[in-house]
């Protein structure tokens, strides 16, 4: 998981969203990221106009950009509230080794209970490959940050040596891929998948597979 906040300026610039400084105006700031999340996550980006979302929180259109000032920092602001969320979830220390691959499979248990952010970040983690997409750096800085934990975990879990690095490079990237596609076969066919469970074995087995010695596979 990457932290957006690193080498941010501390100044405020026309790429950060407005600091309201009254709580009903902080309220209104967040009914704003609500509705735009939801917005997103039912009809991405592209399909989704500043005109609906002001609608729906009772505002103009420049109401909207008077607390965001772009429709595209709109959706860098809501894609930066899903991180708070999840860092906020996992505490002040990440876990590391088996307990992040652990951590993990708590994901997608929890993902099955947040059906709204499972498909925000499934459409437009998929509309970010489309050209001059405003997401695009976000969700690639994400899957670098996230594939480097993984592999991180992977390599202490398995007791690897650096030059196995290659190795379970590799195997953070199935990690991450078969995440990601439960969670499109689950918003289609929720009763139909166990994104927990699935997640589980794919683990289980990397990790007899990069370290028998330590993980050895139970005879079928």
């Amino acid at each position: 998981m990457s932290d957006q906040s690193v080498g941010r300026p501390a100044r405020r610039t026309q790429a950060e969203p407005r600091t309201p400084r009254s709580p009903q105006a902080r309220r209104r700031q967040r009914d704003i990221l609500d509705i735009a999340m939801d917005t997103f996550a039912a009809r991405g980006y592209n399909n989704a106009s500043l005109a609906e979302i002001a609608e729906r929180a009772g505002l103009t259109q420049a109401g909207v950009l008077h607390y965001f000032r772009s429709k595209a920092l709109l959706l860098t602001s809501v894609l930066e509230l899903r991180d708070r969320t999840d860092i906020e979830q996992l505490g002040s220390d990440r876990p590391q080794g088996l307990a992040f691959l652990r951590h993990l499979v708590d994901t997608a248990h929890r993902n099955a209970e947040r059906e709204g952010i499972v498909r925000l970040y499934a459409v437009l983690s998929a509309e970010s490959v489309t050209d001059d997409h405003p997401a695009q750096t976000y969700f690639r800085d994400r899957y670098t940050g996230l594939r480097a934990f993984v592999t991180d975990a992977l390599i202490e879990s398995c007791g690897l040596p650096e030059s196995d690095r290659g190795r379970a490079h590799d195997a953070a990237n199935a990690v991450i891929a078969v995440m990601d596609g439960l969670q499109v076969q689950w918003l289609l066919a929720p009763d139909s998948v166990d994104m927990a469970a699935s997640t589980d074995l794919v683990i289980t087995s990397l990790l007899a597979t990069l370290a028998p010695d330590r993980f050895a596979r139970s005879g079928g």
